[in-house]
């Protein structure tokens, strides 16, 4: 392998986003890999036109699917990235400086979440700390359903870097509510797969909890309108997801009648 950086993304239908993706990374990366999960939208098109490496395989779940592409990398380091991510200015000259110097260890960016046009500073969503600059051939996700992680086979010194890694996330609330219930029953079915089980009071007693956190202690109030309706989505969120374990632990005890 040579020296240098492989960004790493997965898709499926990305079309809002992929382009400013793309565009942010090629003048600090020394390649950049799409791994597109059949999209019916014009993420495919727009990848080709932007002279990078393009490939497109069955989903195979979060991890599996971004270790291929890890797998297809050329270059020493992984730069993980989210079509929905970009890095500013600053976090751009940060890398290229690293680059410059000589990478060692491993990074975190510090992600800043745009949410329906608003950037959030407070709720539990800044500061976001992510290890997204690792070297290739000491890490690799895990294959959790949901919420993967990366797993190290040796240990390595960490450093943050200066800069942001801007995450637009969601056009509006309904974009939210669907996605929050989407990743709350993948939650479900990781817990349910890891024997967890919720009482009847669990949905409840969680979503209060979390409100609280993220509306008060968190500061989300501070974030206007934009907090109360991520603290709101985000609780009505883990209802759903321990009412969906509840029905999925009712279903596994069905099966061993």
């Amino acid at each position: 392998m040579k020296e240098g950086i492989s960004a790493v993304i997965i898709t499926k239908n990305e079309e809002q986003n992929i382009g400013r993706c793309i565009d942010a990374l090629l003048p600090i990366v020394d390649e950049v890999i799409v791994v597109d999960s059949h999209s019916t939208d014009k993420t495919a098109k727009i990848c080709q036109t932007k002279g990078i490496r393009f490939f497109q395989i069955d989903w195979r779940g979060y991890g599996a699917t971004k270790n291929f592409g890890n797998q297809q990398a050329k270059y020493t380091y992984i730069l993980s990235v989210d079509a929905d991510e970009a890095p500013d200015e600053e976090l751009q000259k940060t890398i290229l400086n690293l680059k410059r110097e000589g990478l060692n260890g491993i990074y975190e960016v510090n992600r800043f979440t745009n949410y329906c046009g608003k950037w959030i500073k407070h709720s539990g969503w800044y500061p976001d700390w992510k290890l997204r600059l690792f070297p290739n051939a000491y890490y690799e996700w895990d294959d959790q359903v949901v919420h993967e992680a990366l797993i190290a086979q040796k240990t390595f010194s960490s450093k943050k870097l200066q800069g942001h890694l801007l995450h637009y996330s969601y056009n509006d609330e309904n974009d939210h509510r669907q996605r929050a219930d989407k990743y709350s029953a993948l939650t479900a079915q990781k817990l349910a797969q890891q024997g967890k089980k919720a009482s009847l009071f669990k949905p409840y007693l969680s979503a209060l909890g979390r409100f609280i956190t993220m509306f008060f202690i968190k500061l989300g109030f501070l974030d206007g309108k934009m907090g109360f309706n991520i603290a709101w989505i985000s609780a009505q969120s883990n209802i759903f997801k321990y009412k969906e374990l509840r029905r999925l632990n009712r279903e596994q005890k069905s099966k061993l009648k």
